[in-house]
């Protein structure tokens, strides 16, 4: 059974059954699934072929669910693109991908605009869920309205679970993102472990704040949810008095947050003066949360459990309810469909305390990454994917994450490359050489921080700094604070030794 096929049968065994609230567009799982065969017969006659890369920039709306089921049901390749990213940025990924059609946001038509004419080759079809500014564009809703309810001829036979579903792009440690390639059958383990871990059921309601680009959104939370038969109530952002307002509303069961967004709330909003008693689960994850927040939001009576998961692998680690107070600050436990260890350097397994790397086997694994097979091989050896985390493991087997064994970081969810932010600085032409650190932040959870030798005599501020760095990458990129050097620190063999600038911080 390929993902499509699990809209088809909930239409058939809930008809009626609400599976999206957005604003006030309510949309049961009969008319969610008419809606995405029109689509599906839409791109058909476009001519597409099943392995066609099918692209959407927007932010959460009802129209990215039903792309994403269209593309399933007739084979071709969903791409979700962060509509954050610098018009660079985002034509290195359209060009990348080789997208032959693009849904888009209108709020996302400036950057479609000035990222289309850095494209080298044909520029792919735009496709509007609004009405564009631009005349001659496709409207999204004029494109399916005269085409049937009838299930695509295709869906079953030419779509097998083996399949490549969907390619979600995630920063290169070399400064250039690559694209996650995920099979039907890895979105099907990862819900089957995410039905586990929430125990979701038709009964329950997830609500939905963070961007559906990201797998957290998308496959932890949103398709996990319509696959048991539940409602998704969607949201375009996350506003922390709203968050909770919401919950009361709808009574809503589950939701995720990242843990920046969870510091807002407890800072922003007052969860203790609403009725929250419908919340089951209030899953944390995308980045290191630290056990005094777990304990702050357990005792205002906020559920919160930990996840731990990469985009090529999705849930990989999860805490039990009962375990949330006592295990606060840990990664969790292995999924139940996947194996998880943690090794050195000669792959054996460490023994608890100590410090080694997680990798993980089985058939939550991406199939590798598009266009890069030397990549996938530095990732995926004997069959087991290693994440590039370091972490060690307790007596009871729960695994905490420690480091990551690359330079990333995360800021505010989003994973920042520093390679990438530092080709950007060398192209300015007062910046001699750069370095670029997360450190920890409050509110963000880690920010960059720029290390900067000038050329001779020339001077830098902040604020310069920022503005030239606008529009060349995305803003979550640029570093929050800098410092210069006559001289950055480096190795016998001139590499930037990173270590020493991060010594006294």
């Amino acid at each position: 059974m390929n993902v499509s096929q699990w809209l088809y049968k909930r239409s058939l065994f809930s008809p009626e059954k609400i599976a999206i609230i957005f604003n006030e567009k309510i949309l049961t799982y009969l008319e969610l699934n008419q809606r995405v065969n029109r689509l599906s017969q839409a791109l058909l006659k476009l001519g597409l072929q099943p392995g066609d890369r099918v692209g959407i920039i927007s932010r959460n709306n009802l129209e990215f669910l039903e792309v994403y089921f269209a593309c399933a049901k007739t084979g071709l390749i969903f791409v979700p693109l962060n509509f954050r990213l610098a018009p660079p940025e985002l034509a290195f990924q359209l060009m990348d991908s080789g997208l032959l059609v693009l849904f888009v946001d209108p709020e996302q038509q400036s950057l479609i605009e000035q990222s289309l004419p850095l494209l080298s080759g044909d520029n792919p079809l735009l496709i509007f869920f609004g009405q564009p500014s631009s005349s001659g564009s496709t409207f999204y809703e004029a494109l399916i309205q005269d085409h049937t309810v009838q299930e695509p001829a295709s869906s079953e036979e030419t779509v097998s679970r083996d399949a490549a579903q969907m390619i979600m792009y995630t920063s290169g440690t070399t400064g250039r993102p690559k694209g996650v390639l995920l099979s039907h059958q890895k979105t099907l383990f990862n819900t089957l472990n995410a039905q586990i871990f929430f125990d979701l059921c038709a009964q329950d309601t997830m609500l939905v704040v963070m961007p559906l680009f990201h797998s957290g959104a998308l496959n932890i939370m949103s398709i996990p949810t319509l696959y048991a038969g539940g409602t998704i109530i969607l949201r375009p952002r996350f506003i922390p008095q709203e968050f909770l307002g919401l919950i009361e509303q709808h009574k809503v069961t589950q939701s995720l947050l990242v843990p920046s967004m969870l510091k807002t709330l407890l800072k922003e909003a007052r969860p203790e003066n609403h009725d929250l008693t419908s919340l089951r689960t209030l899953l944390v994850g995308g980045e290191p949360v630290s056990p005094d927040l777990m304990h702050q939001a357990l005792d205002l009576g906020l559920p919160v459990r930990q996840i731990f998961g990469q985009t090529e692998s999705s849930i990989l680690l999860w805490v039990p309810s009962e375990k949330a107070r006592e295990k606060a600050g840990a990664g969790g436990l292995p999924v139940f469909h996947g194996e998880v260890k943690v090794v050195n350097p000669e792959g054996q397994r460490v023994s608890p305390g100590e410090i080694g790397e997680i990798i993980v086997k089985g058939p939550i694994q991406m199939m590798g990454y598009w266009n890069a097979p030397e990549e996938t091989r530095k990732i995926i050896k004997a069959g087991w994917l290693y994440t590039g985390d370091l972490g060690r493991i307790d007596e009871e087997g729960f695994v905490y994450v420690v480091d990551r064994k690359k330079d990333m970081y995360i800021s505010g969810g989003e994973n920042v490359y520093p390679a990438e932010v530092e080709r950007a600085l060398l192209t300015h032409p007062k910046i001699r050489e750069a370095a670029v650190i997360g450190i920890p932040d409050e509110k963000w959870g880690s920010v960059g921080k720029a290390f900067l030798c000038l050329n001779k005599a020339e001077t830098l501020n902040y604020e310069e700094l920022v503005l030239f760095l606008k529009g060349r990458i995305a803003s979550y990129k640029i570093p929050k604070s800098m410092e210069v050097f006559d001289e950055l620190p480096k190795t016998a063999s001139g590499k930037i030794k990173k270590k020493n600038l991060t010594k006294d911080i």
